[in-house]
């Protein structure tokens, strides 16, 4: 619908306009990204996590890799052209236009907040806050209504308008892991979190401890970087590479005043 399309316009205008602050001139500050008030849950097995990315946008090329990569790697199925002439395109990775103050478009994941809104509207559950922090979606329960996607401040959420649709009708490249969502459901990033269950599967499996180093590029985005410009970790641990990069004085979050809290956090271009 006409409005739907000039709503989702308005709202990337919006954050296009936020991107700006990536240079410090609207969001500014040195104080740590990671919220001391944000505490993360027990995970099954006692350990805690808080799962998140540090997107440093000195690093960023806006190679626009880490977008290919998680469709490929989630099944995201191409638009097709009349979809994509009405702007109904489904990037769980997307990208910001430049704005003033930035020299390249902001990657732009779903942001996983502490404290994400969408939860708090959906009627039937079927978005909900995993136990490690991530904001994750049931498929099947989806009803399609939406409500999620306007509590989003970030735009970070897709209407799934038609089945999903492979050229050539080859199935042969999807990922296995990863279940295709069916017409009229919302649809949004997940940090890869099956990449995350079967890692700590190995772990569990191996008996042996799930480090920073096998964790920092596990997700599609990260690991598809040529910059390395994309680091996964957990934010609970204090010793890890997110946690250290949170705490730089180029750490900033888009929308602080929204009070989401998000877990993905941008080192500022600059020094």
């Amino acid at each position: 619908m006409k409005r739907d399309d000039d709503t989702r316009d308005s709202r990337r205008k919006l954050l296009a306009g936020l991107a700006a602050s990536a240079a410090g001139a609207l969001l500014g500050g040195s104080r740590s990204a990671v919220a001391e008030d944000a505490k993360p849950e027990e995970a099954p097995g006692g350990r805690r996590h808080k799962w998140g990315l540090v997107i440093d946008l000195n690093r960023c090329a806006s190679c626009a890799g880490c977008v290919v990569a998680c469709q490929q790697e989630n099944n995201v199925a191409p638009a097709g052209p009349k979809a994509a002439a009405r702007e109904r395109p489904i990037h769980w990775m997307d990208f910001l236009p430049a704005a003033p103050g930035r020299s390249a478009a902001t990657p732009i994941p779903c942001m996983h907040c502490e404290d994400p809104p969408c939860v708090k509207v959906c009627p039937v559950g079927a978005t909900y806050q995993s136990p490690d922090g991530i904001t994750a979606q049931i498929w099947e329960r989806c009803i399609g209504c939406r409500y999620c996607m306007v509590a989003c401040p970030y735009a970070r959420r897709y209407f799934n308008w038609s089945e999903p649709h492979w050229p050539g009708n080859d199935l042969s490249s999807l990922n296995p892991d990863v279940a295709p969502r069916p017409r009229g459901v919302v649809e949004k990033c997940t940090l890869c979190h099956h990449r995350i269950r079967a890692a700590l599967e190995r772990a569990r499996v191996d008996e042996e401890p799930l480090t920073d180093e096998t964790l920092r590029w596990l997700p599609a985005c990260a690991q598809s970087c040529p910059t390395q410009a994309i680091t996964f970790g957990d934010l609970a641990d204090p010793e890890s590479e997110v946690t250290r990069l949170a705490a730089s004085p180029r750490a900033i979050r888009l929308l602080p005043e929204a009070g989401t809290r998000p877990k993905v956090i941008y080192l500022r271009e600059g020094k």
